[in-house]
Order: C-alpha cells, then sequence, then structure tokens
C-alpha cells in the first residue's frame, strides 16, 4: 500500500490518503498507521509522507465500548452479592451440620458441597469488585515504587523463572492515582506475562516514559486529555490469540482453560477510574501492555512521600 500510495500522489499530483494501514518490522513490531502522501510543489517527483499511529486512537474508541460491558457486570454483581451469596452461606452451614452424623463415603459428599459453595463464592467475591462505588482516594505516586513492589512479590512467588529488566525514566513525575488499585493493575499484568514466558529463558521488561506533548481527543466532546505517563509491560511469550485481541478487557474474554475472563476487565475499569488508557501490541516472543496515565497536579505532591527515585 505504501509504495502504491506514493504513486497514486506523484500520477494525481495531489494528496492521497490511505487509513490502517499495518507496518510492521523486526524493531517495533507490528503497528497500525494512516498514512498521507502528498506531492512537493516546489520538488517535482517528490513525496512528503505522514504518518498517525491509530494504536492510541483506536484503545480509546475501544474502551468506550469495555465501559458498558462493565456497567452491565457492575449490576450483575451487586446483585449477586445479595441474591447468591447469602443463600450459599446457608448451604455451607447446612453441609457441615449434616456430615457430624454420616459415613465417610458420605461425607466426601458434604464435602464436595462445600468445596464448590467456596468457589462459587471467591467468584462473586471477584463480582464485588466491579460493583464497589465507595469513593476513592487519589494521591501524587511514584509509580516506580508501585513497580518495585511489583516485581519483589513477583520474584518471591509466581515469577521465580523470570528475569526481570527494568527500562525507567528517573525524572518521571507522580501519577495522580490510588496506590492499592495501581498496584492490583500491574501485578495483574505481570502475573499475565509470568504465565506466558517459557519456562526457560523467559524475560519481562518493565518500563516507563514522559511523552511530551501527548493529548488525546475525548470522544464526543471538544476537550483534550493530557496523558503523558506511559508504563509498559513487555514479555518475550507465545503472543495473545488472535481471536481474543478485539475483545481482550470484556468480562469473561481469557485464553486460560481455567480463567474467569475477569482480571483484564477490573484492569481496564481502574485504569479508566484514573482517566487513563491502556492498550497492547501482541506478536510472537513480544507482547508488551502500555498505560497511559495522568500527571499529578503541583498542589497534590508531596515530594517527602513520593520521592524522586525509583
Amino acid at each position: 500500500p505504501l509504495f502504491g500510495l506514493i504513486h497514486q500522489a506523484r500520477v494525481r499530483r495531489t494528496p492521497v490518503s490511505e487509513y490502517q494501514v499495518s507496518l510492521e518490522s523486526p524493531r517495533i513490531g507490528r503497528h497500525f498507521v494512516n498514512i498521507q502522501a502528498a506531492p512537493m510543489a516546489d520538488l517535482p517527483g517528490h513525496v512528503v509522507l505522514t504518518f498517525q499511529e491509530r494504536t492510541i486512537a483506536d484503545t480509546i474508541d475501544r474502551q468506550l465500548n469495555h465501559r458498558g460491558a462493565v456497567r452491565s457486570v457492575t449490576a450483575m454483581a451487586a446483585m449477586m452479592a445479595h441474591e447468591v451469596k447469602n443463600p450459599l452461606s446457608g448451604i455451607r452451614g447446612a453441609a457441615q451440620l449434616l456430615e457430624g452424623g454420616l459415613n465417610p463415603d458420605d461425607q466426601a459428599l458434604t464435602t464436595l458441597i462445600k468445596d464448590e459453595t467456596d468457589r462459587i463464592c471467591l467468584l462473586v467475591d471477584q463480582f464485588e469488585a466491579f460493583s464497589d462505588q465507595k469513593p476513592t482516594r487519589f494521591d501524587a505516586i511514584n509509580i516506580h515504587l508501585v513497580l518495585n513492589r511489583v516485581r519483589q512479590l513477583a520474584q518471591a512467588g509466581f515469577g521465580r523463572h523470570v528475569r526481570f529488566v527494568e527500562h525507567y525514566d528517573p525524572s518521571l513525575p507522580p501519577v495522580l492515582g490510588n496506590h492499592d488499585q495501581l498496584l492490583q493493575v500491574f501485578l495483574n499484568l505481570v502475573k499475565n506475562a509470568t504465565e506466558a514466558v517459557p519456562e526457560q529463558g523467559g524475560e519481562i521488561i518493565l518500563g516507563t516514559a514522559y511523552r511530551h506533548g501527548v493529548r488525546f481527543a475525548v470522544p464526543g466532546s471538544d476537550s483534550r486529555v493530557h496523558l503523558p505517563l506511559m508504563i509498559t509491560v513487555q514479555d518475550n511469550g507465545e503472543g495473545i490469540p488472535d481471536d481474543i485481541r478485539p475483545n481482550l478487557f470484556d468480562p469473561f474474554v481469557s485464553s486460560k482453560p481455567r480463567g474467569k475472563g475477569l482480571g483484564m476487565a477490573l484492569v481496564a475499569k481502574i485504569i479508566n477510574d484514573h482517566g487513563g488508557v491502556i492498550g497492547f501490541d501482541s506478536q510472537p516472543r513480544r507482547t508488551i501492555f502500555r498505560v497511559m496515565l495522568p500527571v499529578a497536579p503541583t498542589d497534590q505532591m508531596d515530594w517527602d512521600s513520593v520521592g524522586g527515585e525509583p
């Protein structure tokens, strides 16, 4: 498409555009861009190419759709907590009372009842995370402290087999956010990455960067949001299956055989509540999640508690 676009611009002597063009290289992976080819009036035969990356724009569009799905889960979660969880407690209690006078074979059945009610209660607890409408406190947070905590937890447990690499911008200003919720987001992303990488040679790269002048139009309004803080989690796993990529952040979407598909939906909800966006690029041996967040206002920064170094 690129050479054809250049040819058309030369022949027609007028700007020509192509949308959603896939560009791929070993260094940057695959990106979808809008391309405009415009002939130069003072240099016949010369063409100026303009590339506009679509990744973030498409991410914002997709997350507007995710909000509707998350709202549906929120309503269902509130209902389940009341209508399902309370009766389950009664069922489990009845099973405990019954097993005292049963023979070992029948006690195995009451144990099954208790195990299954516990499993359903755990699922309802995960749903309740969506229905939590309590006000969230946002402070100036040093995101490097959050990432360091995530790495420490991973290396002490589920990520022992993984090599961690850190590419941090030490001058990164604080993010406006909630420490515990951001910890939950990056723990989820890193845990998924550790499950995707090979047992031998697995590597996860944690990165931060400040992108000057990055502003995004808010769909449906004339306002623009400034999201200059970029946090990345990159792994060298097999990549995300093609069939779930368009709906990765929707509830009940998972590539894991026993996955419930709530983790990434909750990640998207938390990032959305923080006024940010999350997106990803994925191919074999290189999957990268990018989280874009706003900077904390200067009047909310307590430099003694925030800290300037990762």
